[in-house]
């Protein structure tokens, strides 16, 4: 059994009463093992995003199961999934969601601080990921005296910081230039292949989803494709151009 199991996932939007309803997501059903790397991608309005969402808890679901670790989070309760969210998944986003009160070490400690870990233990995990990642320079820094790639890793660290059974990741790299994003990135691949993180990321950019091992292509919806990378990046990098070219996914 993998570590998150997805099950005739369906959302329906029906803003407006006697409005004609609108299938965000249809049926949608896969499998993700421990250590994967996967992007899902697709045209927008696909429901590549929503998909995300409710994988995370931020969204519920019409229908279906979202199973992580073995435990379907839409029967959850708001306060059970609350902090199952907190304690079991992280979240990397676009816009990296610091808090600009906060410096660098005490944004990615605060997940722990929430939870009340004790501040011996989280002075030490912070530390470590600081390391890891590279950014312990920067730990008395707040973010708008750094860079977006540093604000990256910040919230990649602050992700990591719980150890997480899942890190979900919404275009990660959509407000960086080409030369953080392959830095972002990188740090992704090597928390995948050196700690066995899981990624799950949506994207739109084919450079991005090049460093992952699986993509799914969600069109109106549904899954329509999937490929798998063989190890060279370049390579997978042409059959991501090819693949979005017949799903009619952004370039």
């Amino acid at each position: 059994m993998g570590i998150l199991q997805i099950k005739k996932l369906t959302k329906v939007y029906n803003a407006f009463k006697d409005a004609k309803e609108v299938i965000a997501l249809n049926e949608v059903s896969f499998n993700v093992d421990k250590g994967e790397f996967i992007g899902i991608m697709g045209p927008s309005g696909s429901g590549k995003t929503t998909l995300l969402n409710i994988l995370c808890g931020i969204d519920k679901a019409t229908s279906g199961e979202v199973h992580i670790n073995g435990q379907d989070i839409i029967k959850m309760k708001k306060d059970e999934l609350a902090l199952f969210r907190r304690r079991k998944v992280g979240f990397i986003f676009q816009d990296f969601n610091l808090l600009d009160s906060l410096n660098v070490k005490e944004n990615i400690a605060f997940p722990l601080i929430i939870d009340k870990v004790n501040p011996r233990e989280i002075e030490k995990r912070a530390k470590d990921i600081m390391k890891y990642l590279g950014i312990e320079e920067l730990q008395k820094k707040y973010p708008y005296n750094i860079s977006g790639g540093e604000k990256q890793r910040t919230a990649a660290a602050r992700a990591l910081i719980c150890e997480p059974s899942v890190i979900f990741a919404d275009e990660p790299t959509g407000n960086l230039d080409s030369k953080s994003s392959k830095s972002i990135m990188t740090t992704f691949k090597n928390m995948n292949e050196e700690k066995s993180s899981t990624v799950i990321m949506v994207t739109h950019d084919a450079f991005a989803a090049s460093f992952c091992k699986r993509i799914i292509f969600i069109k109106d919806g549904a899954i329509r494709l999937e490929i798998i990378s063989e190890g060279d990046r370049n390579k997978f990098f042409d059959k991501i151009l090819e693949a979005q070219s017949v799903i009619g996914g952004e370039r």
